[in-house]
């Protein structure tokens, strides 16, 4: 936890601040090692940073105060990136990790080679997905919340909504079967197509290529969605 995020519900007062659930409590008392008058990043959710002084620390609590929000947080990825659902435990994994780097906009998406049982998973709740989020913001000092959507077909999603979305930005497709190498250093907005584990059937491709999108390829390597996405990433914005 390299920011202490902190929500509306954790003022008691404007200049005071409570934390009560374990999770942090834990984080602050046992990494942080704090005590009362040190001072700790903090951050308000989809707000601004800072600092603020620990005045008490217990068991059940830790209270907070001469909290400065002076700081914008980071400033997020012109991206927009569509995912292919991936396996629940990696899911997670991944949601912390495009959190971590900036991503806004997440679209969660089937396609033909997302195993039906993916969409039933707990994790795709919105409580799952939205703790996930904020351990990626934690790690990442940032305090801007991502927007997750999910889509469940394929086909109409491409065909009646994918055109608007992509409007005015580049749209590049993650396949490994093109000679296409991926850009670098882009600076301009930019909708970003990763397939679940296997990749997009070709028969996707094609309808996202009748859309707008690119194939590009990371080259010879083939990787784990884990693995692709944070390196996509790295190659396509640093």
């Amino acid at each position: 936890m390299n920011l202490v995020l902190l929500s509306a519900d954790d003022f008691s007062t404007p200049g005071c601040a409570v934390i009560r659930d374990q999770r942090r409590g834990d984080h602050i008392r046992n990494i942080h090692a704090a005590k009362p008058g040190d001072q700790l990043k903090i951050g308000l959710l989809n707000g601004r940073m800072g600092h603020a002084t620990v005045a008490h620390v217990d068991t059940t609590e830790i209270i907070f105060t001469e909290i400065a929000l002076t700081q914008s947080p980071p400033p997020p990825l012109p991206l927009t990136l569509l995912l292919g659902l991936p396996r629940p435990k990696m899911l997670k994994r991944i949601l912390q990790t495009v959190a971590t780097l900036g991503v806004k906009r997440i679209y969660l998406i089937n396609s033909y080679r997302v195993e039906k049982s993916y969409w039933q998973t707990p994790w795709l709740t919105p409580e799952a997905i939205h703790q996930q989020l904020i351990l990626g913001l934690e790690q990442g000092g940032d305090t801007l919340l991502p927007e997750v959507t999910l889509i469940k077909r394929f086909k109409p999603f491409v065909e009646d909504e994918l055109p608007a979305l992509i409007k005015d930005s580049q749209a590049l497709v993650a396949h490994p079967y093109t000679d296409q190498s991926c850009p670098t250093q882009i600076t301009d907005r930019l909708t970003l197509a990763v397939g679940p584990e296997g990749g997009f059937i070709p028969y996707e491709i094609n309808l996202l290529q009748a859309c707008g999108f690119e194939s590009v390829s990371l080259g010879e390597r083939i990787m784990r969605v884990e693995t692709a996405v944070p390196f996509l990433l790295g190659r396509l914005f640093h």
